[in-house]
C-alpha cells in the first residue's frame, strides 16, 4: 500500500480556505496502473461517500476500484481517514496539503480540480461558492470587504505521505 499526498497551489485573490464544497465532491485523478505502468486515457472520479466492493470476498471496500484495460490487474484506492485540509491565503501560490489517498496497485498522477469548492472572504467571512466546471479560474466581488474575489492557477503535484 502506497500512501499518496495531493497538494494544490493557487492564487487567491482576498479569499482563503479553499476547500471542495462536500463530502460528495467528486475528485477527478489520472491514474497509472504500478503493474504494466500503463496511464488510463480518461480522467476517473471518486468521492468520499462511496465505496464499492473489491473482488475476492471479505467484504473488502474502497473508495476507488479499478481494472486495468492493459494487464486486467484489479486496484483500489481509499481516502485517508484525516480530513481534507482548506488551501489558506498563507499558502498563496505555494504547494500545500490537500487530502491523503491509500493505494494498491495504482498511483495518480494528475489532478483535475472541476467541481464546486467553498472559500471565505479573507477580510470580512463572507462565504462564497466557486464552480470551476469550465475553467479552473473563479471571479467576484466581495460586498462587504468592497473587493474583488478570485481564485486563479490552479496546480496539483502527488507525493508520497
Amino acid at each position: 500500500m502506497v500512501r499518496l499526498q495531493l497538494s494544490i497551489k493557487a492564487d487567491l485573490e482576498n479569499v482563503t480556505d479553499l476547500v471542495p464544497a462536500s463530502d460528495s465532491f467528486e475528485y477527478f485523478f489520472q491514474v497509472k496502473c504500478n503493474s504494466c505502468h500503463e496511464i488510463h486515457p480518461k480522467f476517473v472520479s471518486m468521492n468520499r461517500l462511496e465505496e464499492r466492493e473489491m473482488s475476492g470476498g471479505k467484504n473488502n471496500t474502497a473508495h476507488f476500484v479499478w481494472r486495468c484495460g492493459n494487464c486486467k490487474r484489479e486496484s483500489s484506492a481509499k481516502f485517508d481517514t484525516s480530513p481534507v485540509r482548506p488551501y489558506s491565503s498563507a499558502a498563496n501560490g505555494q504547494f500545500a496539503p490537500l487530502l491523503v489517498i491509500e493505494c494498491r496497485g495504482l498511483e495518480f498522477t494528475g489532478f483535475d480540480p472541476q467541481g464546486t469548492w467553498r472559500c471565505v472572504g479573507e477580510e470580512s467571512g463572507t462565504p462564497f461558492e466557486v464552480s470551476l466546471e469550465e475553467e479552473a479560474e473563479w471571479m467576484d466581488y466581495d460586498e462587504k470587504a468592497k473587493l474583488p474575489a478570485g481564485v486563479s492557477n490552479i496546480e496539483s503535484e502527488w507525493s508520497r505521505a
